[in-house]
Formats: structure tokens, C-alpha cells, sequence
């Protein structure tokens, strides 16, 4: 135990070290100040954040998303097909299939799809 100790005391000066060294020997400016801001899709974090945004965007990334989720939810479906019983695997993907038309329809019934409002 008092070795794991020691061993765990070493690698901790160690990285200290090396991590005071290498913040001694780094170069900074002025002119990295913009290397170290957040890139935030665009946007420059230094002016006002109180700009419009798109809600389309904002839709369509949300859409993106649930459909990528479906693709990797699809997946072990089309895998599972060979190991389980023929009626249960098509109950299954029959159900999920239809929760994801359901959730499409309803956005299509708000609204939501449109891009002219």
C-alpha cells in the first residue's frame, strides 16, 4: 500500500512538472486570444448574445438528432432478426416503427416541418 503511495506521489510531481514547465516555455499573445474563446456555430462570443436565432435551425438539428438516434436504435433490430422468434422480432420493429411514423406525423399535423412561418 505505502508503495502505491509513493508511486501515485511520484506521478503526480511528475505531471506537475511537467505541466509548469511546459506553461514557462508556451508563448502567449495578445493575438491567441481568440484561439482560446469558445467556438459557438458562428457566433462571436464576444459581442451581444442577445441575437436572434433561427428556430428552424434549431428544429432541424433537434430532428436530426431523434433520427440518428432511431438509426442507432435500428441497428441491433436488424441484427437481432437471426436470434430471436419471426412474429416477436416483427412485433417489436412493427411497434417501434410506428411510435417514430406517429411522432413524424404529429410534428407534420403542428406545423413544425414547414419552413414558411
Amino acid at each position: 500500500m505505502i508503495i502505491m503511495f509513493i508511486i501515485f506521489i511520484i506521478i503526480m510531481l511528475i505531471s506537475n512538472f511537467i505541466m509548469i514547465i511546459s506553461m514557462i516555455l508556451s508563448k502567449k499573445s495578445f493575438k491567441d486570444r481568440e484561439k482560446c474563446s469558445p467556438f459557438e456555430c458562428g457566433f462571436d462570443p464576444k459581442s451581444s448574445s442577445r441575437n436572434p436565432f433561427s428556430l428552424h435551425f434549431f428544429l432541424i438539428t433537434v430532428f436530426f438528432l431523434i433520427f440518428d438516434v432511431e438509426i442507432a436504435l435500428i441497428f441491433p433490430l436488424i441484427s437481432t432478426f437471426k436470434m430471436v422468434n419471426f412474429i416477436i422480432w416483427t412485433k417489436t420493429s412493427f411497434f417501434f416503427i410506428l411510435i417514430l411514423l406517429l411522432g413524424l406525423y404529429h410534428e407534420w399535423n403542428q406545423n413544425m416541418l414547414n419552413w414558411t412561418n
